[in-house]
């Protein structure tokens, strides 16, 4: 069983890690997140701290956890509700899965400007508020949805295409790696990374059934 490796942390990591670990539930922690100045130049820039979204009641069934909020997400405070989350809720749908019954987190909370990758420093600092997150939602079933994620989860020299397809015992949680919506929309309907993440969210969906 693999299990997550902190990240090296630097003195703002390090305090963000002690906050959220402090966090006695969701609510608590949401609260804790939104004022974050962990990151300046995200900071500096974005309009709303992307908690992320968690069912109204119980326990999620499965967690998706994406790369970071864009310009869509930025503005309105909520995970995948541009034109990535629209497919994504196409395909969730179409795979037999009800996203109200799972949560929706970022790795990054905030929106990088320009829609950037992440930078390494950046993932550090808020990986204790999805680290937080993961523990509080017990969810039995986590998919990283693209490259970036997937690195979280499973380790820096991660080849997407190598992992995929199949889930991976991290903490005790089955963690699936697959494609971000974003690759979907970039090649296409009949592209293979739709494909792929159909496929990979409907073998989900049979884990859950």
């Amino acid at each position: 069983m693999a299990a997550l490796r902190p990240p090296r942390l630097d003195a703002a990591a390090d305090e963000v890690a002690r906050i959220a670990a402090a966090a006695p539930d969701w609510a608590s922690l949401a609260a804790a997140a939104r004022p974050c100045l962990a990151c300046p130049e995200l900071a500096a820039a974005r309009r709303h701290v992307v908690v992320g979204d968690v069912p109204a009641t119980g326990r999620p069934r499965f967690v998706l956890v994406g790369e970071a909020p864009g310009a869509t997400e930025d503005e309105t405070g909520r995970p995948f509700v541009g034109k990535s989350g629209a497919l994504l809720d196409l395909l969730l749908a179409e795979a037999g899965l009800d996203r109200s019954s799972g949560a929706v987190l970022n790795v990054v909370k905030c929106r990088p400007p320009g829609n950037r990758t992440p930078k390494a420093f950046e993932v550090a600092r808020c990986s204790g508020w999805l680290r937080r997150q993961l523990q509080l939602l017990d969810a039995p079933v986590v998919v990283a949805l693209g490259l970036s994620s997937a690195k979280w989860f499973l380790g820096p020299r991660t080849v997407l295409a190598a992992v995929r397809g199949r889930p991976h015992e991290v903490d005790g949680r089955s963690v699936w790696a697959t494609y971000h919506p974003s690759a979907a929309i970039r090649f296409g309907p009949n592209g293979a990374p739709r494909a792929g993440l159909l496929a990979d969210l409907t073998a989900v969906a049979g884990t859950l059934a």
